[in-house]
């Protein structure tokens, strides 16, 4: 298991395309990710439990990842919070 905070540098936040472009990678990777802002827990896989929240550019939040590629797709989940790979 691995967890790290993670500040969120994509310009306006989670919105619906990049809402769209995680769930879409994630649902090629086999580790399990959990999303925490605040008390609130988010499902990276589902889009519609991504666009309940509200995940703001400048916002921490923590991530926890557990699986057999969880350090992969934890580098990748850096960069993609750093608007990287948009």
């Amino acid at each position: 298991m691995m967890e790290q905070e993670i500040t969120v540098t994509i310009k306006d936040g989670l919105h619906a395309r990049p809402a769209a472009d995680l769930v879409k990678k994630l649902g090629t990777v086999s580790s399990a990710v959990q999303l925490y802002s605040g008390q609130k827990e988010y499902n990276p896989k589902s889009i519609i439990s991504l666009m309940s929240g509200t995940i703001k550019e400048g916002e921490t939040i923590r991530v926890v990842v557990t699986g057999s590629d969880e350090e992969e797709t934890m580098a990748w989940l850096n960069d993609f919070f750093a608007g990287k790979t948009l």
